[in-house]
């Protein structure tokens, strides 16, 4: 049947007296000499075309073993038909390529009694489509130093094509030097290849300059500037040059609004993208998958999860991105609990699920989250065999972690088949969020022997690690061979942790000095680690000078009120207690409820000071109380350092 429909297929595509050679069983066949006839070297290149684009291997190589026997078309000494000849050589090689057959392709190559500029660059295409690099640069190095074929745009594109990595950028710039010994630097087609390359290499200067020396340019060019640009993570370039083109003649495409929109997602432009929202309503392509994926997008990391979700909600249809989107807008807006809630419904409903998706709910798992829920997911993952997707295998590492199975991490790093940097990552946090620091540096020497190289995030962890055990040095140590030896430059969250370590190790002017002498100018972040650490020493001092740091940088922070006020309550500096309580009352700032939960029977119990919200709360209390007076008669004295609520001066006294 397929074979019919193969030949039904070609007949729609060429004229019906080429189609004469294909007869069926009840059509008297024609004779081999009538073949000759029937077909010329432009339907011949025709229906190879067909074969190739296809996939009709076992077609093409058979038309291929036709015009072997009618070979009079294929003459090398007869010179009027030579171009004809190498048309159809050139499409047999095309045909090979692209049904991915390379060896037949380069059999027929090294055999072929003529050859052009044409031949060299489907066979150099054929290798770097096969990401086959050492074939292709070869034939490339070949056909140059041959000196008997010119170069043309398609062998300049083609080349450029494969240099789409940093690795490779020393090749853009070698092909660049070529493209103007050879004149083509104005070609349309050549620069647009060139602008790609570049931005895809990492080399966005060049790339640049490239786009800025083009005398032509057209929706191609500007689109592989614009999406360049967002790869590379200059968001407001992108966006500047998408605004820039809007006012030219270079009308944008479809792919030019979804580069936009993702540097509108990565500026957090909400006012631009709601305008780059309404041009593609005009030009009618909002319900395009690809473009409603990038406004959810948009609109998630923008804060504005409702539009997002309205976009959702009034899509036609669904694939796995657009469903990751809208549950990574749940996570990345703080509605954990709807993310999860979404994506079991999604399950419920027999909608198909990716790794993706599992690895972006896993994700919102936190303390606060039921451990039942979470081996539910793990169940799902062994059901669908995600077990091998390292992201999923990540997640599962810290949702265990964060729900108090250390155990259970351990368990789902020793099994993972292949393990990246996150892995390590999420492992060595495990064990310095459970306090096992000693733990976490063991395994960052044996992710050091496994050759896998360490990020700022490996780092952040073994500082966090060590600051818990109190191992000082061993931190700046870390610090000094991330910046030293990896050459990685430390954020405000690495200087925190150190601010950090030192002060839990009562080095408070050590830190302070620390600070001072930073780099960065410090962040609301180092400054609440000194802080804490003062709170942690009771040292009013220089408490009070993180403080009034924290104050000038963030004055509606509760944090920096109730720290002070906690370390003033540790001295017994009732007085200058109360006059931070004051302050923080007087400007309008109100202090965040703690919250404690316990986990019984799948359930996720809630709790705040005096809570008597839950329906067993009178039980709760009598226990509590029976619990407070067992721990008082055993000597049990309760700490009064840390009292946040006012006291008569009596109730002080005693």
């Amino acid at each position: 049947m397929k074979s019919v429909w193969v030949i039904q297929k070609l007949k729609s595509h060429l004229p019906s007296w080429v189609t004469s050679p294909f007869k069926t069983q009840n059509h008297q066949a024609p004779s081999s000499k009538s073949l000759t006839f029937v077909l010329n070297h432009v339907d011949i290149s025709l229906l190879l075309s067909m074969c190739g684009k296809e996939g009709y291997f076992h077609l093409g190589s058979s038309v291929h073993a036709s015009i072997i026997k009618n070979y009079e078309l294929l003459d090398p000494q007869n010179h009027s038909n030579f171009r004809n000849a190498l048309v159809i050589w050139n499409s047999l090689l095309t045909m090979y390529a692209k049904c991915g057959s390379y060896c037949d392709a380069a059999k027929l190559f090294d055999n072929l009694p003529m050859r052009d500029t044409v031949s060299w660059n489907v066979m150099i295409s054929g290798f770097l489509r096969n990401r086959d690099l050492g074939m292709g640069f070869g034939l490339f190095k070949q056909m140059r130093e041959s000196g008997l074929y010119e170069l043309d745009q398609a062998t300049f594109t083609t080349i450029l094509s494969a240099c789409d990595r940093p690795e490779l950028s020393f090749a853009t710039k070698m092909i660049h030097c070529l493209v103007i010994s050879n004149g083509f630097e104005q070609k349309i087609t050549v620069g647009n290849a060139l602008v790609t390359s570049y931005f895809k290499c990492g080399c966005c200067s060049f790339g640049r300059q490239v786009f800025d020396e083009m005398l032509e340019r057209n929706v191609i060019t500007w689109t592989a500037i614009i999406s360049g640009l967002v790869q590379n993570e200059m968001h407001e370039g992108s966006l500047s040059l998408f605004v820039k083109m809007r006012h030219g003649p270079v009308e944008p495409n479809f792919l030019t609004y979804l580069s936009s929109l993702m540097a509108c997602s990565g500026l957090q432009a909400l006012r631009e993208g709601r305008q780059i929202h309404g041009l593609v309503w005009k030009l009618g392509i909002q319900l395009d998958l690809c473009i409603e994926s990038a406004l959810m997008d948009m609109y998630s990391k923008c804060g504005s999860l409702e539009d997002a979700w309205r976009i959702f909600e009034s899509a036609i249809e669904f694939d796995e991105v657009s469903m990751t989107v809208i549950l990574v807008g749940f996570a990345q807006n703080g509605f954990e609990e709807e993310c999860i809630q979404f994506f079991v419904k999604m399950v419920k409903a027999g909608a198909e699920v990716d790794p993706n998706m599992v690895s972006a709910v896993l994700g919102v798992f936190g303390v606060d989250t039921s451990l039942g829920l979470g081996k539910q997911f793990h169940s799902l993952v062994i059901k669908r065999n995600f077990g091998s997707n390292p992201f999923v295998g990540n997640g599962l590492i810290n949702m265990y972690s964060k729900c108090g199975e250390l155990q259970e991490s351990t368990k789902v790093f020793s099994r993972m088949p292949w393990r990246n940097a996150v892995s390590w990552n999420s492992m060595i946090a495990a064990f310095a969020r459970h306090g096992d620091g000693f733990r976490a540096l063991r395994l960052y020497e044996e992710m050091r022997q496994e050759g896998v190289e360490p990020t700022d995030i490996t780092f952040l962890t073994l500082l966090h690690a060590c600051s818990h055990v109190g191992l000082v040095d061993k931190g700046m140590e870390f610090l000094k061979s991330m910046i030293e030896v990896y050459r990685i430059s430390p954020r405000a969250e690495h200087y925190a942790c150190v601010v950090d370590m030192l002060g839990r190790a009562g080095l408070l002017n050590e830190a302070r000095t620390f600070i001072e002498g930073l780099p960065i100018k410090p962040d609301a972040l180092i400054w609440q680690a000194l802080l804490g650490a003062c709170s942690i020493h009771g040292n009013s001092e220089v408490g009070k000078y993180a403080a009034e740091q924290l104050f000038l940088l963030e004055p509606q922070n509760p944090v920096p009120f109730v720290l002070l006020a906690n370390i003033y309550s540790s001295k017994g500096l009732w007085k200058e207690r109360a006059r931070t309580i004051k302050r923080m009352k007087e400007m309008g700032v109100a202090k965040e409820t703690g919250i404690s939960w316990i986990e019984i029977e799948k359930k996720v119990h809630s709790f705040v000071v005096e809570d008597k919200m839950h329906p067993q709360a009178d039980n709760i209390y009598g226990v509590l109380a029976h619990l407070f007076r067992l721990m008082v008669d055993e000597g049990n004295v309760p700490d009064k350092r840390f009292i946040l609520y006012y006291l008569d001066q009596d109730v002080k006294n005693n």
